[in-house]
């Protein structure tokens, strides 16, 4: 768990575990498995293994140990990201699943947020006495493409309950149509986080193209929603190129189109 973190919309993040396995084209080029790789600090080996689920040791229990000062994200209490190397609910965390939820418990000063694109598990994986849900726990799945599967994921969160539930629209890779989600599923969400792919120019970690229509069109559809607030993370290292922006992956707010400079946070839960 780091005391600062890259990632704009939280404070902090904590690793339950580490590695994970893809479930679709949303995964292709997921961040995880490049972070994984051998880096100039430590050429001569991978850091961890991705592609296998191992429960962290050292950070496990850091949630505890660590005073957060006030989040420097909103008006609120401190964000921490949970996982951002695996997926919670991932089968192989079952086994010590419980002992994060009782970390979790134990501290209804942090927001924990959970995003999952195995939403369909997580109701049979709640603490006992989840109930409605929990003040300090925001809930999230991914969707990143137009398909069925990755907008089923929109379904399958919205049927579980929560006091905050959000979608991250991460990578967005192909146009996204809002409105052939039921209404009453997406007025189930308090957030949406839109964000091109970041990666490289060769190797086995690249990106693909996102379009600002795209962008542009899910805030539109996102509004018309109403009650969702949205928070542009970043254009991606695809229109950073085209738009020849200083940050490679896009993600410097004053760079963004006016129009396009959105950050909110959800302001109450649904």
């Amino acid at each position: 768990m780091g005391k600062t973190t890259q990632i704009s919309w939280t404070d902090a993040t904590w690793n339950v575990a580490r590695g994970c396995r893809k479930v679709d084209g949303d995964c292709l080029w997921c961040y995880m498995y490049r972070e994984a790789m051998p880096s100039k600090e430590k050429p001569k080996g991978s850091r961890y293994n991705a592609f296998e689920v191992t429960k962290t040791k050292t950070v496990f229990d850091l949630p505890l140990k660590l005073k957060l000062a006030k989040s420097e994200c909103w008006d609120g209490r401190p964000l921490i990201f949970t996982s951002s190397l695996t997926d919670v609910f991932i089968e192989e965390i079952d086994a010590f699943r419980n002992e994060m939820w009782d970390i979790i418990r134990q501290r209804p000063n942090y927001i924990f947020q959970i995003l999952t694109k195995r939403p369909e598990r997580i109701i049979d994986h709640l603490p006992p006495d989840w109930g409605e849900g929990w003040d300090n726990v925001w809930l999230g799945t991914s969707v990143g493409s137009n398909g069925h599967k990755a907008k089923q994921r929109l379904v399958d969160l919205s049927k579980v309950p929560a006091k905050t539930r959000f979608v991250s629209f991460e990578p967005l890779w192909e146009r996204i149509e809002l409105s052939t989600i039921p209404k009453e599923v997406m007025s189930k969400y308090s957030w949406g986080i839109i964000g091109g792919e970041s990666g490289n120019e060769n190797g086995k970690y690249r990106y693909r193209p996102c379009e600002l229509e795209w962008i542009e069109s899910l805030i539109t559809s996102l509004k018309e929603i109403g009650g969702i607030a949205v928070f542009v993370k970043q254009l991606g290292t695809y229109l950073s190129k085209q738009m020849g922006l200083a940050d490679r992956h896009g993600a410097d707010i004053g760079e963004f189109p006016e129009h396009l400079q959105l950050r909110e946070f959800p302001q109450g839960s649904k």
